[in-house]
C-alpha cells in the first residue's frame, strides 16, 4: 500500500538510511538488493537522530527522512515501524522502541507488553498483534514519497528465538506456528511488514525509473 505525497523525489547513489540500528540497516540492505542500491547508515555519517515528536507512523518516518536528506545532501530513506496490540489500544505503537526505555532494551520492551497485558488480565499468548512499517523517502529539496505494509498475527511470551530483532521474537505471524524470532531472515523478508512495504516502494521506484 503507498501513498505518495510527492512522487518527484530524486535518486541519488549512495542512498542513507536514516537509522542507528545496525539489525535495520542489515534487513534494509537485503530488501533493496533488487534495485543495485549502494546503501549507507546515518550512524555512519555521525548525523544526529532527530526528536521523533510526530503523532503518526507517517510523521515520524518523514521527520526522519527529511533530516538525514538535509544533512547528508543524499536521497534518504527512512521507517518508522511497531507492534501494535488493540488489547492495549495498539499501543506501544509508534512508542515501540521507547518502551525498551534510554537503551532500547527490548527484553524489557517485550516484558513490559507482556505485563500491561496481564494487568487487563489477558493472557500474552494468542493475543492478536500486528507490525506497521512506513518508509519514507526524501530528497534534500524536500519531496518525499510514503509507503505503508502490515503484517497481522498473536503475541507469545516468553519471547521465542534469537532472529530478528526488536519485538520480533514474541510475535507469531498468521498463517505460521514459529515466530518472527524463529523464522530465516530470508523467509521473513518474503513476508514481513517491512517486506511489504518495500516491496510497494521498488515497485515505485522502478516506475519512476521507467517514467
Amino acid at each position: 500500500m503507498s501513498n505518495a505525497a510527492d512522487s518527484a523525489v530524486r535518486i541519488t547513489t549512495p542512498m542513507v538510511v536514516a537509522t542507528h540500528n545496525a539489525g535495520k540497516l542489515r534487513e534494509i540492505a537485503a530488501l533493496l538488493t533488487p534495485l543495485g542500491l549502494k546503501v549507507v547508515s546515518a550512524g555512519s555519517l555521525s548525523l544526529p537522530e532527530p526528536v521523533e515528536d510526530g503523532d503518526t507512523f507517517e510523521a515520524n518516518a518523514a521527520l526522519k527522512a527529511h533530516a538525514a536528506a538535509q544533512g547528508s545532501g543524499y536521497t534518504a530513506l527512512s521507517d518508522d515501524s511497531g507492534l501494535c496490540v488493540p488489547a492495549l489500544d495498539n499501543d506501544p505503537g509508534i512508542y515501540s522502541a521507547r518502551w525498551g526505555g534510554e537503551k532500547k532494551d527490548f527484553n524489557l520492551a517485550m516484558q513490559k507488553v507482556d505485563d500491561a497485558l496481564r494487568a487487563r488480565g489477558i493472557e500474552t499468548n494468542g493475543t492478536p498483534a500486528y507490525f506497521v512499517c512506513v518508509l519514507a523517502l526524501a530528497d534534500r529539496d524536500g519531496h518525499l514519497v510514503h509507503m505503508r505494509g502490515e503484517v497481522h498475527g498473536t503475541l507469545c511470551y516468553p519471547p521465542r528465538g534469537t532472529l530478528g530483532f526488536g519485538y520480533d521474537p514474541m510475535f507469531i505471524p498468521e498463517g505460521y506456528t514459529q515466530s518472527f524470532g524463529e523464522i530465516p531472515a530470508e523467509e521473513k523478508h518474503a513476508m514481513s511488514h517491512r517486506a511489504r512495504a518495500f516491496a510497494a516502494l521498488v515497485h515505485h521506484l522502478k516506475q519512476e525509473r521507467a517514467a
